[in-house]
């Protein structure tokens, strides 16, 4: 029987011929069926992989045989399903690219990149070490949003400050303007879905003179993982691909709220007015009848 499953990873390593990673992870996952998403670049990989379990395990056995590869942080989830031939339902297709940022930040000659990864970011936290620090400082520690403001919608750390973000190339514009300034003097700890983006906002910010910043280690799914809902998250998990989102547990909260009508929901979509180009937190009801950004 199939079990869909699908696999989040990422490794800051140098790489001296992204081209050829790129025909190998290519290759490899259409030889095993595989669907999703990598980028490669000149600093590392940055994918999300869909399949029945034992084609990714055989990507993963390859994939940690190129020893740069070797301690990757594989975090897995529950596919939707797969078709006949095992190919993942949630991803349309296999994309495999090159670009000159694995996490679209729009900075790539800020990012430094070694055999240990990201030079110059912050202190990575557990989960475990996360709420240590917590009981340590209180008040005084602040979560610091590294994802796109709908995906905090639906779901953030208690009381975490999210910037107004449409993508991640605002987040410089943002830093730069001096708009968290009062934070430099804080306890700063970014998190984001899996923790790539925040390998890289966390070097950004410690760049820009914040003195004490922390990076949730393996992001909120790991967090999940750990704590469930029973801990310092509230909500459900933004993911990219056609789930939507996922719920660590069936006690989640419902914090979004529908921009058509106002009603708790945790789903999101496209807007379905061909001129428009934006995503939503929107109950099915409201999708199915209207475009909420042109809304009266």
């Amino acid at each position: 029987m199939a079990t869909p499953k699908i696999v989040l990873f990422y490794v800051f390593t140098p790489l001296a011929d992204p081209e050829a990673i790129r025909l190998w992870q290519r290759d490899l996952g259409e030889a095993l069926g595989l669907r999703g998403r990598l980028l490669i670049s000149k600093d590392g990989v940055n994918g999300t992989l869909g399949g029945d379990l034992p084609a990714l395990k055989k990507w993963a056995r390859s994939f940690r045989s190129y020893a740069p590869f070797r301690d990757v942080d594989l975090k897995w989830s529950e596919g939707t399903g797969v078709d006949a031939d095992g190919r993942s339902l949630d991803f349309p297709k296999l994309s495999v690219k090159v670009r000159d940022e694995i996490v679209s930040f729009g900075a790539p000659d800020e990012l430094r990149v070694d055999a240990d990864g990201v030079v110059g970011g912050g202190t990575r936290l557990s989960p475990e070490a996360l709420h240590e620090l917590i009981d340590a400082r209180g008040d005084d520690v602040v979560f610091f949003d590294g994802r796109n403001a709908l995906e905090a919608q639906i779901g953030r750390f208690r009381g975490a400050v999210v910037p107004d973000v449409d993508t991640t190339r605002d987040f410089v514009r943002l830093l730069d303007s001096g708009a968290y300034d009062d934070l430099k003097g804080k306890p700063v700890v970014t998190y984001c879905t899996g923790g790539i983006r925040c390998e890289v906002l966390s070097s950004l910010m410690t760049s820009r003179g914040f003195g004490e910043v922390y990076q949730l280690e393996g992001g909120i799914v790991r967090y999940g993982e750990t704590y469930g809902d029973d801990g310092l998250w509230e909500g459900s998990l933004y993911v990219f691909d056609k789930r939507g989102s996922v719920d660590f547990t069936d006690h989640a909260a419902v914090i979004g709220a529908c921009a058509g009508c106002g009603v708790a929901t945790n789903r999101t979509a496209n807007c379905p007015d061909a001129s428009c180009r934006e995503q939503f937190v929107v109950c099915a009801a409201c999708d199915a009848v209207r475009c909420v950004a042109h809304a009266a």
